[in-house]
């Protein structure tokens, strides 16, 4: 696999870093890249027109994959039709390293490093072919320092998993952490020793008209950020009655976390997890991830969602939702995003929260015709109901009716997992005696 070039745009589509590896893609392809992202307009059916342009699509002859990372987009080309999940893999791992470097990405930490940056770039890659993308074995060959820069202010559009992967923690039971925003490579006297870990997960699930449960899916990580000097035995436990696999009825009758399946860091030891549950490694530097792990089938549900709808008259219809959020009093979902579509004649369109409702807001979307319900803030145990009152342009029919939905809902809770899998122990061995790491 070649890679023909590897850019940084910002937002506004400025150059921040360019990197042609084979001078054998124009010199332009910057600009290309940022007009087609911007001005998608589907040509050659690579992706719907009325969509946002995909990560991978072809045009004047180039291929182009790119990711976006706090609002900056990571870039690289090819002349060859190369593999898009080879393409995207590399450039997540660029991104990983520079952020293990930078301490942060940002346009800030980019425009003040980019000797680095380059640097790191070389390393990387030679002649478009990737050669080491391990931030522990880089750290010997790169000679240039860092120069410090400050996280970028949090939006509130920000994302909950953003937030944690740049170490802003702001639960009552844990604390941000300066260190998680320096550069790995600081020298041992400036930087803690130090581990963070954190357990994500990603739910998916569908619902039918009636509120019945047609498939859901949790996709979850264990993830680690390590800044512990030197290499000591790091031992994780698990929860002991974790099952993984479904097939044997016997084993899962008993357990309270049922796996699909699941899969370990190069560097783990799984020796002991099928007995102990125990994994042991030896953390590398910067960010990664430890466990990634799959889990379908019967899963309590954070929300339930019901909706009715009432025909008023041939032309108006009033759609009613409500949601319960079905976690523990203690525990609020943030950044809740309800998206209800409309029929294609509503003409108009008016919507009214529940009593006492406060920190929502409503968005209309009068082209693609879709609402767009925002809740800051979802306590646990709690309701919330929105009625949207709209008019349409013709008689409403059963065929109308089908044009209301489906209702999708993002959401994030910090300090909640659904799976039910947590860290039970996490310990440090090393044989030296003065070796102590700080616990937070």
């Amino acid at each position: 696999m070649f890679i023909s070039q590897l850019f940084i745009l910002s937002p506004r589509g400025d150059k921040l870093v360019f990197k042609d590896y084979r001078q054998d893609a124009p010199g332009n392809s910057d600009e290309i890249f940022f007009r087609k992202y911007k001005f998608w307009d589907g040509r050659d059916h690579q992706a719907p027109a009325s969509g946002d342009c995909p990560p991978f699509f072809l045009e004047k002859h180039i291929h182009f994959s790119f990711i976006k990372r706090s609002n900056l987009l990571f870039v690289c080309t090819s002349l060859q039709n190369v593999s898009p999940s080879l393409t995207s893999e590399l450039l997540v791992r660029v991104v990983k390293v520079l952020k293990d470097f930078l301490g942060v990405i940002s346009e800030e930490s980019i425009r003040k490093n980019f000797v680095l940056v380059y640097e790191l770039l070389d390393e990387m890659l030679d002649v478009g072919v990737a050669q080491e993308l391990s931030t522990e074995r880089l750290r010997p060959y790169i000679f240039n320092e860092v120069v410090p820069c400050a996280a970028p202010e949090v939006q509130p559009q920000e994302s909950l998993l953003e937030r944690i992967r740049r170490g802003d923690f702001t639960s009552v039971t844990t604390r941000k952490a300066e260190a998680a925003l320096q550069s790995v490579v600081v020298s041992s006297a400036e930087r803690k020793n130090e581990i963070y870990i954190d357990v994500i997960e990603r739910l998916n699930v569908v619902f039918n008209a009636n509120g019945g449960l047609v498939a859901s899916e949790v996709d979850g990580a264990i993830i680690m950020k390590s800044f512990l000097a030197g290499s000591p035995d790091l031992i994780l436990g698990v929860n002991e009655d974790l099952v993984v696999g479904r097939g044997d009825s016997q084993r899962t009758r008993y357990a309270t976390v049922v796996l699909d399946s699941v899969n370990f860091h190069e560097l783990a030891d799984y020796s002991r997890f099928e007995s102990d549950r125990i994994l042991m490694m030896r953390p590398p530097d910067g960010e990664f991830t430890v466990m990634n792990y799959r889990v379908t089938g019967d899963i309590t549900q954070p929300f339930r969602i019901t909706p009715s709808i009432e025909v008023q008259s041939s032309f108006k219809a009033e759609l009613t939702l409500r949601i319960r959020a079905d976690f523990p009093s203690s525990t609020a979902a943030l950044m809740v995003s309800v998206k209800v579509p409309v029929p294609k004649t509503t003409t108009s369109l008016g919507v009214e929260f529940g009593v006492g409702a406060s920190g929502q807001s409503y968005e209309y979307k009068t082209a693609d015709k879709y609402v767009v319900w925002t809740l800051q803030r979802f306590q646990g145990g709690t309701e919330h109901v929105c009625k949207i009152r709209f008019s349409t342009s013709a008689p409403i029919t059963p065929a109308t009716r089908k044009e209301v939905g489906p209702v999708s809902m993002s959401f994030e809770i910090p300090q909640h997992n659904v799976s039910g899998l947590s860290i039970k122990s996490l310990r440090l061995e090393e044989r030296s005696q003065t070796y102590n790491p700080n616990r937070w």
